[in-house]
């Protein structure tokens, strides 16, 4: 019988100069005294906060359980495949770069970074760059870095509460002021930075130039009928608003199994799943349910609003978005 049960997270709170301090939207009872950008919810060094597994980090535990943890979706059995993050931008962002699959790993790297945003809150006004304007080469962009004028070529686009957004690797991007962000992503941080309006920061022009590429899938994913808000190579991720109890399973209709990451937005419920008692599923938390454990209960607490993001068991197209 396997020692695992669903895992509540604790959120790694990472300082970034674009960060702020009132992260109030997401967790009110939070005092910061350095700006936050990022709460990490299922990074490798992020730990667990429940059960006999309280402390551990998630890469040991996916190194120590392999594919009762992580499920056989997933390409690495021994690496756990999706990091859930919440955004804070209260400045922009440097304008940066992920390498794809095929240029990290020509790297050395195990993989790229391509990832998606849903957009939890967001103030009027709040924009997303996301992409070169169509005509700009690598090399009209790259002098535009150098004459400090590089965010004039984005593709600048409305973000409103709801929307979902496909960032593929070798997407030039940024993010504005005046949104929260849920970011699901390939278990990466391989960042070029190739911008960053005079911050004193390093840039990274070589390696992010050589990653970029000028006609990209990316932009706000056209949304689809029922509970998905995106199916993509990498990840699913659906999106649930409850009163009434739901379960659900880590198995999807290929046969195999995925780890569930449960990030809630709002309210409250209870994760049940098995004999393992149940786990407290709060605004701003993250709950990981182990492939293993094949069905699981969500009961919200009056009222829950979550999303549910998982590896899926076959290699789905790239999301029908639009600029």
């Amino acid at each position: 019988m396997s020692d695992l049960y669903p895992l509540l997270m604790v959120p790694d709170f990472d300082p970034r100069p674009w960060g702020t301090r009132d992260l109030s939207p997401i967790y009110p009872n939070q005092r910061c005294e350095e700006k936050i950008g990022e709460a990490w919810l299922t990074g490798d060094a992020c730990k667990v906060a429940n059960g006999h597994l309280i402390g551990q980090p998630l890469a040991e535990l996916s190194e120590k359980f392999g594919k009762e943890l992580v499920g056989d979706a997933a390409v690495n059995a021994h690496q756990f495949p999706l990091l859930l993050k919440f955004l804070f931008p209260y400045e922009k962002l440097s304008v940066q770069v992920h390498p794809d699959d095929i240029l990290a790993q020509a790297s050395g790297m195990p993989n790229g970074k391509t990832e998606c945003w849903y957009v939890a809150h967001a103030k009027p006004g709040a924009q997303v760059g996301l992409g070169l304007k169509t005509g700009t080469t690598r090399e009209q962009f790259e002098t535009s870095i150098r004459e400090n004028r590089a965010e004039d070529l984005l593709n600048w686009i409305d973000v409103y509460a709801g929307d979902m957004i496909y960032v593929a690797g070798g997407t030039v991007h940024t993010l504005g002021p005046g949104s929260v962000i849920i970011e699901t992503q390939q278990q990466s941080d391989t960042t070029y930075r190739l911008y960053d309006y005079g911050r004193p920061r390093e840039l990274h022009l070589k390696d992010g130039l050589a990653a970029i590429k000028e006609q990209v899938p990316s932009g706000k994913v056209v949304k689809g009928n029922g509970s998905s808000l995106i199916t993509a190579p990498y990840f699913s991720v659906d999106k649930y608003d409850l009163k009434q109890p739901r379960a659900f399973r880590t198995e999807d209709g290929s046969g195999k199994k995925s780890a569930q990451i449960l990030v809630c937005v709002e309210g409250c419920a209870s994760v049940e799943a098995g004999a393992a008692g149940p786990v407290t599923l709060a605004k701003g938390d993250a709950v990981v349910v182990p492939a293993s454990l094949d069905e699981f209960k969500v009961v919200p607490q009056w009222q829950v609003e979550f999303l549910r993001a998982y590896v899926p068991g076959e290699k789905l197209p790239e999301p029908e978005t639009r600029l």
